[in-house]
C-alpha cells in the first residue's frame, strides 16, 4: 500500500491512521509519499489526497474505508495463493 498526502492535511493524519492500523494487523507493508516531494505525484493527486494506492492502483481517495481496504489486501492474499497453484 501506498499513502500518498502531504503534510499539515488532516485528512492524510486520518488515513495515516487507518493504514497503519490495517497494515499492522494484516502485515501489509505500506510506505507514505509526499505530493510536495514530487512533481509527478504532485500533478497527478493535487486536488484528491490523501490517495491510498494498493498495488500502484487508487483505492481510496480522501477518506479511507478501513473495511473496504482490508477486503482489497484479503482479495489480494487469495489471489497471490491461488496463482501459486
Amino acid at each position: 500500500m501506498t499513502l500518498i498526502g502531504k503534510p499539515g492535511c488532516h485528512l492524510c493524519d486520518d488515513a495515516r491512521l487507518v493504514v497503519r492500523r490495517v497494515a499492522e494487523d494484516t502485515g501489509a507493508g505500506w510506505a507514505e509519499r509526499s505530493i510536495l516531494d514530487d512533481a509527478d505525484l504532485f500533478t497527478r493527486y493535487a486536488e484528491q489526497i490523501p490517495v491510498v494506492l494498493v498495488d500502484g492502483e487508487p483505492h481510496d481517495v480522501f477518506r479511507v474505508d478501513e473495511s473496504r481496504l482490508r477486503g482489497a489486501l484479503a482479495g489480494r492474499r487469495r489471489w497471490f495463493r491461488d496463482r501459486r497453484r
